[in-house]
């Protein structure tokens, strides 16, 4: 319903109710009536107005990679949705998915950074901190406003858009569009593919374009040689996806000149050894989110299709100079103070 073009009447008492309460709990923020707190480094939070995945921990690994790759020390600060640790942990490329989830685990695996989830994100971004971060990349937690932050990008996916363009529950959006307005660089992911949805005129300053490359096939369980995609041609594959637009990674494959057998799950879904179990013996292709969850149990016919996210190097660079002028931002409000 969401992504259609429906917008059930008898829901919009619900979605103004909701975005009234967001209205004010933001405004109370603002006006320094609920507290903010800041830590000591700069915060910049990749999020997105809508429920579901748009491609930020792509970009957040991109952005780790980049700012690494100039001498600072990164830390990704993340929910950890979907795990059952409690408080705030550290991921390692050895920690399990079923306690940390699955986005921090990839990121802890494919990332130049440490990762630290918990539901408490001042208390995660503290322990960044602590552990000599030069900067604290949050890793969604657009709406998590007590954490004070030096920059917001925003992650819009090019297929789905807004979807209907109503909030919760009625639509997808957490908050209204006008958001967009106080955020630093808006970044859409893939072309704007969606009938009637165009970025507001307000933005177009600030937006960037950033594509998903794919790399070659890997084993799932671990080990073995890698696989090009053009190599699955000539015959159909299973693709398997529980992230939030899995029709996104289904396009990908076919774009590639593979015959997909499409088989989508809820984002985050718990894998077990029956999802994978088909009556045939065709390949099965996963993202590499869906991997880790899998390779406990994974046979030889399951491969992961890690992605890469893009720029044009014009792009790249500008987005880079935004970030490092958030960081001295950062730093001559520290010295003043």
């Amino acid at each position: 319903m969401w992504y259609g073009t429906e917008r059930p009447v008898w829901l919009a008492p619900f979605s103004f109710l909701y975005g009234s309460v967001m209205a004010v709990r933001g405004l109370m923020y603002r006006l320094n009536l609920r507290h903010r707190v800041r830590v000591a480094a700069p915060v910049i939070v990749v999020g997105n107005l809508t429920v579901g995945g748009t491609g930020k921990t792509p970009l957040v690994a991109w952005l780790s990679t980049r700012l690494a790759a100039i001498g600072l020390r990164v830390a990704i600060v993340s929910r950890g949705y979907g795990g059952r640790a409690r408080g705030v942990t550290r991921v390692t490329v050895h920690s399990r998915p079923s306690e940390v989830g699955d986005e921090p685990l990839l990121l802890a695996r494919r990332a130049q950074a440490t990762v630290f989830i918990g539901r408490d994100r001042v208390a995660a971004a503290k322990a960044a901190v602590a552990d000599k971060a030069d900067i604290v990349l949050c890793d969604d937690g657009l709406q998590h406003l007590a954490l004070k932050r030096d920059g917001e990008i925003i992650v819009i996916d090019g297929q789905r858009g807004f979807g209907n363009g109503a909030r919760l529950p009625r639509g997808p959006l957490r908050e209204s569009r006008g958001r967009l307005r106080r955020v630093n660089a808006v970044v859409v992911n893939g072309a704007i593919t969606r009938a009637g949805f165009e970025l507001p005129k307000f933005v177009k300053s600030t937006h960037f374009t950033m594509r998903m490359r794919p790399g070659d096939a890997r084993p799932v369980a671990g080990g073995g040689a890698l696989r090009s995609l053009a190599s699955f041609r000539g015959t159909a594959v299973h693709a398997v996806a529980a992230i939030g637009n899995p029709q996104r990674f289904f396009d990908m494959l076919r774009e590639a000149g593979l015959t997909v057998h499409e088989h989508s799950l809820p984002d985050h879904h718990p894998y077990a050894a029956g999802d994978l179990a088909f009556s045939d013996e065709l390949p099965v292709l996963m993202t590499e989110k869906d991997a880790v969850k899998c390779a406990a149990f994974a046979d030889a016919r399951c491969w992961y299709v890690p992605v890469t996210a893009e720029f044009s190097e014009e792009e790249a660079r500008e987005l880079i100079e935004l970030v490092l002028a958030r960081i001295e931002m950062f730093r001559k409000r520290t010295q003043g103070d």
